[in-house]
């Protein structure tokens, strides 16, 4: 499952996350077991999502604190397909608005189990930093979104187990939803498992529940708006995540989609985050 939370169109990373997705699909056979039928939601909604090639997006950022104060911010993202299973996709995503955090991009190539390579760039400073292993469970930018959240969900980062299926959160509480639990698979996750709601109708997510190191209920994300792009290719345009631990809330809402617009790998490389502003 290809989670991107596009700041670049998914990732985190999250990837967002933003899933891409058929339209019009036939209905969908799932084994019993409870762990193959886990994963064979994962994998139909990865099979939709595949063939987009790149794109490009833009956002807002809005933040929200535990007082209902809020703050926004104007960013890019880019995404480029790796058609190889055992890569990851790459994604690109620069802040454009305010003026403080004007330049600042993040630089994601993802990987399966090894560590995802992360790299910021930070205008103040005029240099490339790169995200430790051990770190990338933290904030990004002072959002609810961690480090890893901006990465693709590939597949097999995960192992997977189906729970049961139920009504979908609004505003679609009228369709039926796989609930699965993934619990991550690669080293230093701030996560011990997630808990997600996959749309039967046409395999979109709908919601996801993080659990932190302690098993606790961390913060939840929600994908809405969803909207048809080249015919075949469905994007959320509304991700919100709430911390239910602070009370504090990070917003993202898409305004425009590019699909195919050329991007190369020389255009994800570590130099490409110093010209990106």
């Amino acid at each position: 499952m290809r989670i991107r939370f596009l700041f670049g169109g998914a990732g985190l990373a999250l990837a967002a996350a933003m899933t891409a997705l058929s339209a019009g699909a036939e209905p969908v056979s799932l084994p019993d077991d409870p762990e193959a039928k886990g994963r064979a939601i994962a994998e139909e909604t990865d099979r939709r999502n595949k063939g987009f090639g790149d794109t490009r997006a833009s956002m807002h950022m809005i933040l929200e604190n535990a007082y209902g104060e809020t703050s926004t911010r104007e960013m890019r993202a880019m995404t480029l397909e790796k058609p190889n299973p055992d890569e990851g996709d790459w994604t690109l995503n620069v802040f454009d608005k305010p003026r403080d955090v004007d330049g600042t991009a993040l630089l994601t190539h993802a990987r399966i189990l090894d560590p995802d390579d992360q790299w910021m760039y930070l205008p103040a400073v005029k240099r490339v930093k790169r995200i430790s292993s051990v770190n990338k469970s933290g904030p990004f930018m002072g959002s609810e979104f961690a480090f890893e959240d901006f990465s693709s969900t590939e597949i097999d980062k995960y192992s997977y187990k189906w729970l049961r299926d139920e009504a979908c959160p609004e505003p679609v509480a009228d369709r039926t939803c796989h609930v699965t639990e993934r619990t991550p698979l690669y080293e230093h996750s701030g996560y011990t498992r997630q808990v997600a709601w996959t749309d039967t109708t046409d395999y979109q997510p709908r919601k996801i529940k993080y659990y932190d190191r302690k098993d606790e209920l961390l913060k939840t994300l929600s994908m809405t708006n969803y909207n048809l792009h080249e015919g075949k290719f469905w994007r959320a345009h509304d991700l919100y995540m709430q911390n239910v631990v602070t009370g504090k809330s990070t917003r993202l809402t898409w305004e425009s989609f590019e699909f195919g617009t050329g991007l190369t790998q020389n255009d994800f490389s570590t130099s490409a985050l110093q010209r990106a502003r």
